[in-house]
């Protein structure tokens, strides 16, 4: 990776027609503004299906894409849709939040008509998609069953099915075959656009970093059809979820819920599912970036039915062994360590040996609550090996995060930049500048942050639900006036 530059945007924040973004014409043109503005990188978020609460670190799927990705434009030019049915189902709308409810009760829909009117999926090239995706059957029968329980999770499905039993497999598959066939038809229309786009993407120089959480979620293919993996009890219950502890900023500590994973059986495997999950994701993105990568090393336990974070403790992950296996067989890739958190001296020395690219983020830099390690976010400590970002979608908007700040981490952060007179609203690109110049080999810069935007349109709150997730940007928000300014800074510090 040359030292370069690049820009955090969703797939959802593109500014398209039907309410969210998805791989279109917006997200070409996004494209060729990045190649304008002398960006490398486009960074994303996990493209997985999301559920209840839209986050996409809660997929129904650590493998399948999200359908509302899918062009629906694409859709009418090959006709299996008609302009007028999308226009009535989704009216065109520049909204700059995202209604998934709206998505929900409208698009599928509109995709069952699109695959009605395909005839049934065939071809080459789909029988070809099918037949190298192993855990395309497994996803597309537990949609199916989702849907025939009326979206209910799986541990709440009859014994023969939680428990998939051969003979009630079988025939569910025999039942189900045409609802199986249209998740396949969604799945490979989604890879077959976002293959078209990421092509698109390479051919004028910019790649993308993809983002995958290091758990799955609990109501999910995955742990439906890989229970041995996880830690579950004989009914299928998870025994400990996945969290972090309370520290400075959360009393209570985040309790996100995932079912932990049995890493003694991942090991005497050889780590086949990680090794197959990261050798799909290579084929999906060019640069892996692996949310969480401290919980290789020790990650945070809590006792299934706490309702805080507060009871949980620290257990041993797999560390190197699992990124040896991983590197034996697929060679050496291109992967981003999201190393945010409490740090230790053994969580350094795994980002260390994997040889990984940390991140470093600008805004924990100034925060005087954090007695375990801003100065490591100080710009002026970036060693090349590292990711450097002002904010990441967890994270505050840099024009919100300057004024709740306090007096004090203000001061401090005008003194670094040697600038005690520039109006707040305006320092952005300065602060922007800062990690520009760093020595980080790469630095992404939040599209929000670009843009001047407060907290209205910041991405995720995280210990929270609802509002989160929504935000999309405008298509007048893309002026040459913007390309140009970051085309410039870039340029400046040779980026």
């Amino acid at each position: 990776m040359k030292r370069s530059a690049g820009i955090l945007l969703p797939v959802s924040s593109l500014p398209s027609p039907y309410g969210i973004g998805c791989f279109d014409r917006a997200a070409y043109r996004f494209v060729d503004w990045l190649k304008k503005a002398g960006q490398s990188y486009w960074q994303i978020l996990p493209l997985g299906p999301t559920s209840f609460g839209d986050s996409p670190y809660q997929s129904f799927s650590a493998f399948a894409g999200n359908p509302y990705f899918i062009d629906l434009e694409a859709f009418t030019e090959e006709g299996l849709l008609t302009k007028a049915e999308c226009d009535r189902a989704l009216p065109r709308t520049s909204d700059n939040r995202v209604d998934y409810a709206a998505q929900y009760r409208s698009r599928f829909p509109l995709l069952h008509k699109a695959y009605r009117n395909s005839g049934k999926p065939c071809g080459t090239d789909y029988e070809i998609f099918c037949g190298e995706n192993g855990w395309l059957e497994d996803y597309a029968l537990f949609m199916a069953l989702k849907d025939k329980h009326g979206g209910k999770a799986w541990n709440v499905w009859d014994d023969s099915l939680r428990f998939r039993k051969a003979d009630a497999m079988e025939r569910c598959k025999t039942e189900l075959a045409e609802e199986m066939d249209f998740y396949r038809f969604l799945q490979y229309h989604f890879y077959r656009q976002w293959k078209a786009l990421k092509a698109y993407a390479g051919k004028n120089g910019i790649g993308i970093i993809g983002d995958i959480p290091i758990y799955t979620a609990y109501d999910s293919a995955d742990t439906w059809a890989h229970p041995e993996l996880f830690r579950l009890d004989a009914d299928g219950i998870p025994t400990a979820v996945a969290g972090c502890p309370p520290d400075d900023f959360s009393a209570d500590g985040q309790l996100w819920g995932n079912p932990l994973y049995r890493w003694e059986k991942h090991e005497e495997t050889g780590f086949r599912w990680w090794t197959e999950r990261l050798a799909h994701c290579f084929k999906v993105y060019d640069v892996v970036r692996i949310d969480h990568f401290r919980g290789f090393d020790e990650y945070y336990s809590i006792p299934y039915g706490e309702k805080t974070a507060r009871k949980g403790h620290w257990e041993k992950g797999p560390g190197i062994r699992l990124f040896k296996a991983v590197e034996q067989s697929l060679g050496k890739r291109d992967v981003i360590a999201e190393d945010l958190g409490f740090m230790t001296d053994s969580v350094r020395r795994l980002v260390k040996d994997s040889g990984f690219p940390n991140m470093k983020v600008l805004e924990f830099a100034f925060d005087s609550r954090d007695s375990g390690g801003g100065g490591d976010h100080f710009p002026h400590n970036y060693g090349e090996n590292c990711v450097a970002y002002t904010g990441t979608h967890d994270n505050q908007t840099l024009v919100s995060w300057f004024k709740t700040i306090t007096e004090e981490e203000r001061q401090m952060a005008r003194m670094y930049l040697c600038d005690q007179c520039t109006p707040d609203e305006q320092l952005g690109e300065g602060l922007i500048g800062l990690i520009m110049r760093s020595a980080a080999r790469l630095c992404v810069i939040p599209m929000q942050d670009w843009l001047r935007l407060d907290d209205r349109s910041r991405m995720n709150t995280p210990s929270t639900v609802g509002k989160n997730w929504q935000w999309r940007m405008q298509e007048t928000d893309l002026t040459p006036q913007l390309c140009k300014r970051i085309g410039s800074l870039t340029k400046l510090f040779s980026r």
